[in-house]
């Protein structure tokens, strides 16, 4: 490979890895499956990582062209994903479990109600930055596969770190938890 690709790739790896911020993740990450049992922490936590790395993914492959048939503009998707971001966030300003955050136990099978997907693959590890950082390198291709190639390689590596990142974060005791969490507000 010639060190324009390689340069391209490391590029990428390191803007998504500062967009996707899987240190920022750990302590939502933390307080979503604290009840949870670790086996099945770690199931969600997988889900989680693959269907982001899916979602960042079919973003590099279609998402211009999806985007374009819609007729939506990045700029517009970015927005859209900052004000779903705040609704998310809203009611844990104010101490409060929104409908949309972790379920309790006896809710747990309830349609809609996996975390896995929502907040944690859809928007935390796979949000709108990330979307809109994947399709900026989308563009910076030009069409080069092998620009393209290394582009899936840093996103897979970025989403193989989070995992770490999330994995070796929940093991964590909660009070570092909740330490890099006000450090992360403030």
């Amino acid at each position: 490979m010639d060190a324009t690709v390689w340069r391209f790739g490391l590029a990428a790896f390191i803007t998504l890895l500062v967009v996707v911020d899987p240190p920022g993740v750990v302590p939502i990450f933390v307080g979503l499956t604290k009840s949870e049992t670790p086996a099945r922490r770690r199931k969600i936590l997988l889900r989680a990582v693959v269907i982001a790395f899916g979602v960042a993914l079919f973003f590099l492959l279609a998402g211009r062209a999806v985007l374009t048939y819609l007729g939506v503009t990045v700029q517009a998707f970015s927005i859209s994903g900052g004000v779903l971001l705040f609704l998310t966030a809203l009611p844990m300003l104010f101490g409060t479990r929104g409908g949309l955050q972790a379920p309790e136990l006896e809710e747990r099978e309830c349609v809609g109600q996996e975390i896995s997907v929502f907040p944690l693959a859809i928007p935390l590890l796979s949000g709108p930055g990330a979307i809109a950082t994947i399709l900026l390198l989308t563009s910076q291709t030009g069409g080069d596969v092998r620009k393209l190639f290394a582009a899936v390689a840093a996103i897979a590596a970025v989403f193989i770190v989070s995992f770490v990142a999330l994995y070796l974060g929940s093991k964590l005791s909660p009070q570092w938890v909740k330490a890099a969490y006000i450090l992360r507000l403030g």
